[in-house]
């Protein structure tokens, strides 16, 4: 595949490193070789520094409200957005129109006047029971139809990932609760799910335990979960043996059955059916819109990557091959910095993060930076180094390493683009919001996935197969290029 070499960056990056080292081929030897050295070590600190002073400026994202109607109305545009970007750029799939579907259904039910009720919780505490008691005690006397449903037992290896959705949770615990209930319940509550935490059987605790318990899930929950929000029930009381002394002296004994213990929770819920409910409704959209736009997103990215990762072996070749060329250390930052710039351009078009020249500049300099200040490059150069001696005639080539070292340290950082992008927000493009932190951190995850053993070595003789002690700096490139 031929490359398009007509960037001007490229060009100029890579032109300068060439004209600093053919002057450094026109110096005779010994102590003039320290002056060139010099020259290039100038040269490309002056370039880095030059980069390095256009920052782009960085906004954050603040997070919208969930319960309304205008919020719930956004995220469906949001969605929907999301949908005609994934048919514009995967034409031939049948994701865009399935997806669109969904979205129809969901914007037809904003106003829907049913509320869903999903019951969850971990295995034996009562779940089933406290539905069949709201039903038949309860449900049935309200206007609007409340449709209860229950989840599998929690925490079952083949359940830990259940999704649990509904307008309103009720999770039910037998009594305080484990970190594994703790921490389900701060998820919900961080995805803006409308939770109760329900303290069944509470008939199995005497009074002053039964304070204790309740004075201990406050504490836990505390920031999490309003107080009234966690309600202390018993849907289905154990039966109790009564006995009766009679007259004749004589002892009877009879089963009795309990009556269930609702009242604080049918009150809760008459509370929120009166004053949440259409907002219930509204907080579904939104979290249903989110979902659909994460699986338009997700498939987004796939396409995109599909299109990106050829543009970073192409560069990757052409930065191995600029260095490999150039036997001057100091300019191999001059030369794979302006590759990396271009990198950046391309990469942030295919994902419609359109990037100035001085912001692409920072982009780049900031990833070489970072691989420097993480010890990213002397680690991989030693490892590289290690690997690249098993192949004799490539590795007495001067600049092998280097060149190699070039090519993958390109990879990372396009890989490290590709995992940015593809975490960000599909409309922080359109804002141009950048985070170089979330860059940063990206790049030391991507380095270390990247750093296999097994991978390293094929990456090396895969580049090293590209390189040779006789090809000379404009035929690398083109070379690379083929």
């Amino acid at each position: 595949m031929t490359l398009n070499l007509r960037r001007p960056i490229l060009i100029g990056g890579i032109g300068l490193s060439a004209a600093l080292w053919l002057l450094e081929t026109l110096q005779h030897s010994g102590s003039e070789m320290g002056e060139t050295a010099l020259i290039g070590l100038a040269a490309a600190g002056a370039g880095y520094w030059w980069w390095r002073q256009q920052s782009p400026k960085l906004e954050l994202a603040l997070p919208q409200p969930l319960a309304n109607r205008e919020a719930a109305e956004k995220a469906i545009a949001t969605s929907e957005a999301a949908i005609n970007l994934l048919a514009l750029e995967a034409q031939n799939s049948a994701a865009p129109a399935h997806l669109t579907a969904k979205l129809d259904r969901l914007r037809a039910e904003l106003d829907r006047q049913d509320l869903r009720i999903t019951v969850t919780g971990g295995k034996a505490v009562g779940k089933t029971a406290l539905i069949q008691v709201l039903n038949s005690k309860w449900a049935s006397q309200q206007p609007p139809k409340l449709i209860f449903s229950e989840t599998a037992p929690l925490f079952a290896n083949t359940n830990a990932d259940a999704k649990i959705g509904g307008d309103l949770v009720l999770f039910v615990t037998a009594g305080d609760i484990t970190d594994s209930e703790f921490k389900t319940l701060s998820q919900l509550a961080s995805a803006g799910q409308r939770v109760l935490l329900i303290w069944n059987k509470l008939d199995q605790y005497l009074p002053a335990q039964q304070s204790q318990v309740l004075q201990q899930l406050h504490q836990r929950m505390q920031g999490i979960l309003g107080t009234e929000d966690i309600i202390a029930i018993a849907a289905s009381p154990n039966s109790i043996k009564v006995r009766q002394h009679q007259a004749d002296g004589t002892v009877q004994e009879r089963i009795e059955n309990q009556v269930s213990q609702l009242e604080p929770l049918t009150e809760r819920f008459t509370q929120i059916l009166t004053d949440e409910r259409q907002q219930l409704v509204w907080a579904s959209a939104v979290r249903e819109a989110a979902s659909i736009k994460l699986e338009a997103k997700t498939l987004l990215n796939a396409v995109r990557r599909d299109r990106s990762i050829p543009i970073i072996e192409q560069y990757q070749y052409i930065a191995a091959a600029a260095v490999f060329a150039n036997p001057v250390p100091a300019l191999d930052l001059l030369a794979t910095t302006a590759i990396s710039t271009q990198l950046v351009i391309d990469l942030g078009a295919i994902y419609q993060q359109k990037f100035s020249l001085d912001q692409a500049k920072t982009v780049a300099a900031t990833l070489a930076s970072q691989m420097f200040k993480l010890g990213l490059v002397e680690l991989s150069t030693q490892t590289i180094t290690g690997l690249l001696k098993s192949n004799a005639v490539t590795y007495a080539a001067g600049g092998a390493v280097q060149g190699i070292s070039a090519a993958y340290f390109t990879r990372i950082a396009g890989l490290s683009l590709i995992e940015y992008f593809q975490s960000q927000e599909l409309d922080n493009a359109a804002k141009g919001i950048f985070s170089l932190d979330q860059l940063t951190k990206t790049l030391q995850a991507v380095f270390q996935q990247n750093q296999q053993v097994s991978f390293l070595e094929s990456f090396v003789n895969e580049v090293a197969s590209r390189l040779s002690p006789q090809t000379s700096g404009p035929q690398a490139v083109n070379s690379a290029a083929n």
